[in-house]
């Protein structure tokens, strides 16, 4: 593996200084993240309910059986780690753990004190700039507090299979689950805008996807190909094809990377980057006053707008039901409104008006 120094002449990245979250927030992410986080003691009431019995044992486990990474273990890693970290403004680096895995794979980790884990596969399989796409992956979700919300996916799907036995108790688990897995996947989405604002290389961050879907070695592989994937995953086949994705994303905590290929091109292609890129994004000093109310209605419209745009058989026979399908746009508004305002209720806030109804 050569570095950046020998590959290639170093490219000169933008700091975004003082950028929050919010830059890079999916909508549907955002919405969930900014109810939750409205709702006062509910994340120090989960930390501790958790962390109690549960954060001091991943850690350890890692600290156990992985490589902690700083500037004498692993330091190729280390200073991408730091680079990416830079760009986008964090002070305070996290623990940064390599496991032993022959999976191309990281996560974010933890509540009180966050540490991201990747793989001997991504250090071994990624170049500079496709490991600093992958670390600000990473530390974007613990920017954005995902990893709060994730380490209680990890322990609930725990919990749900320790109580499969308990048919009351399994079934109201899979369903919170399966809400969390939906969330999971926007913030997924999230994490691959902050990771190509981390390496600022649209190329690398699609290579990074092409090698997490089995493209190793990339000599053999064309990224306007993988991308055709991706548009005949979303639109190809019939209903039978839907039905199929239904069952392969219902339980799966990532979208597949032709989708997330897809909608990182999406991005890019809207300007968004550009313009963060420009100094144009939200700073953390403005986010008190960020409002409830038009990030859940930003998360109800990018849905209306992906129902909408789909290309899939069967959103494409729901859209053509014409009423059917006007009707659960609305409800879906309908219902983001109603949680806007029961967060903002509970904030006591400008928010907390009853919102109209359709």
């Amino acid at each position: 593996m050569t570095t950046e120094d020998e590959s290639r002449p170093v490219r000169r990245r933008v700091t975004l200084t003082g950028i929050s979250s919010r830059a890079w927030e999916h909508p549907a992410d955002r919405g969930a993240l900014t109810a939750l986080r409205e709702l006062r003691g509910f994340d120090d009431l989960v930390k501790t309910f958790f962390g109690m019995w549960n954060e001091r044992g991943f850690r350890l486990s890692y600290l156990a059986g992985a490589i902690r990474v700083d500037h004498r273990q692993y330091p190729r890693v280390y200073q991408r780690f730091t680079e990416a970290a830079s760009v986008l403004d964090v002070a305070e680096l996290p623990e940064l753990y390599v496991h032993q895995s022959p999976i191309i794979n990281g996560q974010a980790i933890g509540m009180d004190r966050a540490f991201v884990v990747i793989t001997t596969a991504a250090v071994e399989r990624l170049d500079d700039d496709e490991l600093r796409a992958m670390l600000g992956h990473e530390l974007g979700h613990v920017r954005s507090g995902h990893a709060v919300y994730r380490t209680i996916m990890m322990i609930l799907t725990r919990w749900a299979a320790g109580l499969s036995w308990v048919p009351v108790g399994a079934i109201a688990l899979r369903g919170i689950i399966a809400a969390m897995y939906e969330w999971w996947r926007k913030a997924e989405l999230s994490a691959d805008r902050a990771g190509l604002l981390a390496g600022q290389d649209p190329a690398a961050s699609l290579r990074l996807l092409m090698k997490l879907a089995g493209g190793g070695d990339l000599s053999q592989i064309d990224t306007a190909a993988f991308l055709e994937q991706a548009a005949e995953y979303a639109g190809g086949g019939d209903l039978r094809d839907s039905i199929h994705k239904i069952g392969m994303t219902a339980w799966s905590t990532h979208p597949v990377p032709v989708a997330r290929a897809a909608e990182l091109r999406r991005w890019i292609d809207s300007g968004a980057y550009a313009r963060i890129l420009g100094g144009e994004y939200p700073r953390r000093d403005d986010d008190r006053d960020a409002s409830v109310t038009a990030d859940v209605k930003a998360a109800a419209d990018s849905y209306r707008e992906a129902f909408n745009n789909s290309e899939d058989p069967l959103v494409g026979l729901l859209r053509k039901l014409g009423g059917g399908a006007a009707d659960l746009a609305g409800s879906a508004a309908g219902r983001a409104r109603t949680w806007a305002a029961a967060a903002g209720r509970a904030r006591g806030g400008d928010d907390a008006q009853d919102p109209p109804q359709n």
